[in-house]
């Protein structure tokens, strides 16, 4: 696969085959003695489409075909020059001597090394960076519709993992990157989209995204110190670039369903197991045989339009466009919908000065389906595995049914029964200034912003369901107003002396992030009529809050390479943050690598087979600071109350513990890395290993209960992740037909070095913790009993103590490790297939060796109360001398399906993400349509999943991004099964 060079038009694969046919169809009219026409091709002769040909001066230009053929709307004048250029290879600029038909040959370029990648607060070219860096590029993803960032991640960069939460359409992605950093702390990476950090990328529209560098050592992502902890992505999205205007409108529609359906007990054999379990009634009145799967399951739809206008002109630059997303997830009424607005605009005032924005404005829409959760906690996904198959949907009064046995409403009613909308809009832009006064010194000025404001409304009728009848209807209206502001001022100086370049950047940064949040909820409604909370007659809740935060930080970073040989980085940030006791505001982050580029060297330059050869290491510090924002302070509580002469005072109290000591969480890491390139960079190896540790964790340590307080936060333990990555891209076949791969695999190892005493998390309903955090054991380590069998005489399930033995009432010091959330390795695998026209892309992604506690099968396989159950239990234990796994039905004893190693299960998957069929129709049929350019495609997404997990989806997270609790499915909303049609036109 080709890649940019800095000489080239820096365009992605779609943009130059839009140019191609923009150009091409705009010639048809113009006369044959006015035109030039030619061809270009790889000095082997093989066509080279998309090689952009301008006549030097002036505007006038068009692409090569796909056969290489171009024409120029206009003859040059003799010695007027002619240049062209292609990613990939070497730009050619030839004077023209009058030739009728031009015949031209071009050489390739060393792929990739002289592409120009974004780092922070800059630019550098791929072969001198000394950091850990991995590119997505918009070659790939240009092949398959994404809606949100973080699939656009997902597989592609060696050592990143992203974790898809929850399947359903509201729900976002989290990445880490080498591992989890902390405990309490955040640990997501920091997103820069254009020069402006943010935190959440749900509203920003892949579509408008140009490339994503992801910055995962220290030594590349101290340079933003504070919010680099937990490595960098860095987004950059389109700008004009073309001196005509480009016009693209993209468009897909699909369908999407859950793959996968678990088997549960009908209506007969429920009824069986409740006789069994001594449940007594009339079951005349319960002879359905409902499947809540099939209800709650649709066949969801979605739908994607995105209009854009891009283009270069004496000096302005500009990129505008416009989409709408719809999305019906394929759980009854999840659904979401966004809005996106983009403006990139660069204008040249002079020849030292240029001024610009980038400005993205959303609104954003969804409808949440709880999942995670039992179901008497509105669990939609639960519930529909163990509400009674003998029930119907409604009664006959029209309100919805629940369990004949316990007052829980049936799934419907927590899919459709209440009104439930979170409305966001969203501004993120900012506004530069760019001046060079002196040759090689550049100032830049940024501020930038980022402005959130959020209405969640809710409403329960006080009809159709029990629990509004009981609340006598419910309204939520909660508010949120969120604003981020950053002003970061910068100077770089380059010079090249020799064979010494430097390139020196020093700087500043302000940031403030205010929240405010109000919450109401009312009860006591009087009909349905109206459903906001002011129809409620009863105040329940009332609350308003308001709270800041502010960064100072000074920046400084050198570039050094000698005889592009021998490269040197150093970088050194301080921040302050208002987080932190006034002793220990500020924090000192440092950072160096180095580069050895041996391929440079003379024993190697004339190895034609090896055209890249670089080792890399780095060492650097980073911070943590994204906890409470009043962590250090003794904050004041209200509404302890006081009874004073039979009214009722106002009173106030200590809400948490003074710590002026608290200071910042650091991670420290050593990078090693090895860059070669062979077969003129039609292979190339990237392989890194590292070790990364984070001292003085910022952690909401418990308290003697003496001091008055629970808990406060300290710094107290330490973690470390040691691993290693690799990433191979080859170029297997060239020429009309172009077979390229790109694999990537990681492998992470996480232990906590030290801690004060162990924690636990996870709480399973009616059971207990599912998680520890103790030293010596990695974070998402599984916690529980070691189940022994099923005894044969009585039926109930026994488990084994800590010295071996068998007992029927294990006590919780038996319980121990029973599984790891965390994978051996991490991998995916991209093979992209075209010829001519027609285009084939292959996405694998997977993870090997993870475990996970089948939370489900908890509910599903306990048989302790009134709940359906899985088909599993037909199995179980039911008169002495029956050998089985699966203990006897015994309403309410816990005991049988304790939390323990019955329900861990091999998490591995291999999954086919996508597959992509694409064509871009011929230019004789463009030129009749009078289109630029035109592609039908395709796409598949998980289409097939291999795993031997008995779960609906091995990929999901009942705790979501949780930095501790991992690998637990409790009735966790799937990923779906999507099948997309889509077209691109380019006007």
């Amino acid at each position: 696969m080709r890649k940019d060079t800095t000489d080239d038009l820096q365009l992605s694969p779609p943009w130059k085959i839009l140019l191609i046919l923009i150009f091409s169809s705009l010639t048809f009219s113009v006369s044959a003695q006015d035109i030039l026409k030619g061809k270009v091709t790889d000095m082997q002769g093989e066509a080279l489409p998309g090689v952009s040909i301008l006549l030097k001066g002036t505007d006038i230009g068009t692409i090569a075909d796909f056969n290489g053929d171009f024409q120029l709307s206009k003859r040059p004048a003799i010695g007027d020059s002619i240049q062209f250029s292609f990613i990939g290879m070497k730009e050619i600029v030839m004077p023209y001597n009058g030739e009728e038909f031009l015949q031209v040959k071009m050489e390739e370029s060393v792929v990739g090394l002289e592409e120009v990648v974004v780092i922070g607060y800059g630019e550098q070219v791929k072969k001198d960076i000394t950091g850990a860096v991995a590119l997505v590029g918009a070659d790939e993803f240009k092949d398959r519709p994404n809606t949100q960032v973080g699939a656009l991640i997902q597989g592609k960069a060696a050592g990143v993992k992203v974790v898809s939460s929850s399947g359903k359409p509201s729900a976002g992605f989290n990445i880490r990157i080498r591992g989890t950093n902390s405990i309490n702390a955040n640990s997501e990476p920091l997103y820069v989209v254009d020069g402006v950090p943010t935190t959440d990328t749900r509203s920003l529209n892949p579509a408008d995204i140009e490339n994503i560098s992801v910055l995962k050592d220290a030594s590349s992502a101290a340079i933003y110190g504070a919010q680099g902890a937990n490595g960098v992505v860095l987004i950059t999205t389109k700008r004009g670039k073309s001196e005509k205007p480009v016009i693209t409108l993209d468009a897909y529609a699909g369908v999407n369903q859950v793959w996968k359906t678990l088997p549960v007990l009908n209506g007969e054999q429920y009824r069986d197991l409740m006789q069994e379990m001594g449940q007594s009634t009339d079951w005349d009145r319960y002879h359905h045989n409902t499947d809540w799967q099939k209800e709650i399951f649709q066949n969801g739809f979605n739908q994607n339009y995105q209009l854009s206008v891009a283009g270069k002109n004496k000096g302005t630059s500009y990129y505008l466009s416009g989409g709408i997303l719809d999305q019906q997830g394929a759980v009854r009424s999840s659904e979401m919908q966004r809005i996106n607005f983009k403006v990139n605009l660069d204008q040249e005032v002079n020849e030292w000065l240029k001024i610009g924005t980038s400005v993205n404005y959303t609104i954003y829409e969804d409808v949440d389906v709880k999942d995670n959760s039992n179901v008497n906690a509105g669990g939609v996904l639960l519930g529909a595995l163990t509400t009674p198959p003998v029930i119907s949907i409604f009664n006959e009064d029209g309100t919805y049914t629940s369990n004949p046995f316990q007052n829980w409403e049936n799934p419907l009613a927590h899919t459709d029964a209440s009104e439930r909308l979170f409305r966001n809009k969203r501004f993120l832009g900012n506004v530069y200034l760019e001046a060079r006064p002196l040759e090689g010194l550049t100032y830049r000025s940024n501020v930038g912003i980022d402005h959130s404001a959020d209405i969640y409304d809710y409403f329960l009728d006080p009809f159709s369901t029990s629990y509004g009848r009981a609340l006598k209807g419910q309204g939520i209206n909660t508010t949120n107003n969120n604003q981020y502001f950053i002003w970061d001022n910068t100077i770089k100086y380059q010079e090249q002396l020799q064979n010494h370049h430097f390139d020196i950047l020093a700087g500043s940064v302000i940031q403030k992030f205010q929240w405010e949040n109000s919450h109401i909820e009312r009860r006591n409604f009087a009909g349905d009529n109206v459903t906001t909370p002011n129809g409620g007659a009863e105040v329940t809740a009332a609350t308003a809050t308001k709270s800041q935060k502010a960064n100072a930080s000074f920046l400084g970073r050198m570039n050094y390479s000698y005889d592009d040989r021998y490269l040197l980085t150093a970088n050194f940030r301080a921040d302050a943050s208002s987080v932190f006791g006034r002793e220990n505001r500020w924090g000192y982050f440092p950072s160096f690598s180095a580069g050895w580029r041996i391929s440079n060297e003379a024993f190697l330059k004339n190895v034609d087979q090896i055209s890249d050869l670089k080792l890399r290491a780095g060492w650097g510090i980073v911070g943590n600071d994204q906890i409470g924002t009043y962590a250090s302070r003794g904050r004041i509580g209200y509404g302890a109350n006081y009874p004073i002469g039979g009214q009722t005072m106002p009173g106030s109290y200590p809400a948490s513990l003074e710590n002026q000591h608290l200071k910042w969480e650091e991670s420290e890491q050593l990078n090693i890395g090895l860059d070669v390139g062979v077969l003129s960079g039609r292979l190339r190896l990237t392989a890194d290993a590292y070790i990364k540790t984070t001292n003085d964790l910022l952690l909401e340590a418990p308290l003697p209960t003496s001091t008055g307080f629970r808990s406060a936060w300290q710094n107290i333990g330490a973690l470390e992740n040691r691993g290693l990555e690799f990433l191979i891209s080859s170029v297997n076949v060239e020429g009309p037909l172009e077979w390229t791969t790109d694999f990537n695999i990681s492998m992470n190892r996480n232990k906590v070095l030290s801690l004060a005493e162990p924690i636990y998390s996870g709480y399973i309903s009616e059971r207990d913790n599912a998680i520890r955090i103790t030293e010596g054991e990695p974070l998402g380590s599984i916690y529980g009993y070691l189940f022994g069998g099923v005894d044969p005489d009585t039926g109930n399930a026994y488990y084994i103590d800590q010295n071996g033995e068998s007992t029927f009432s294990p006590s919780p010091e038996d319980r121990r490790l029973i599984g790891d959330a965390n994978p051996d390795f991490i991998y995916g695998l991209t093979n992209t297939v075209s010829y001519k026209g027609l285009s084939l892309m292959i996405f694998l992604e997977g993870s090997q060796g993870n475990q996970m506690l089948n939370a489900s099968r908890i509910e599903t396989e306990g048989m302790t109360g009134p709940k359906n159950q899985s088909r599993a239990v037909l199995d179980r234990w039911k008169q002495p001398g029956d050998q089985s796994q699966i203990p006897k039905a015994s309403w309410g004893n816990t005991d049988n399906s304790r939390i323990s190693n019955r329900f861990v299960e091999d998490a591995s998957y291999l999954r086919v993400k996508a597959v992509t069929l694409s064509y871009y129709l011929p230019t004789a049929w463009l030129e009749k349509a009078h289109l630029a350019s035109a592609k039908i495609y395709v796409t598949g997404e998980n289409l097939l999943t291999f795993t031997s997990y008995s779960g609906f989806d091995p990929e999901v997270n009942a705790f979501g991004g949780s930095n501790t609790v991992q690998g637990i499915d409790y009735g966790t909303y799937p990923l779906s099964r999507n099948l997309i049609l889509g077209v691109n036109i380019g006007f």
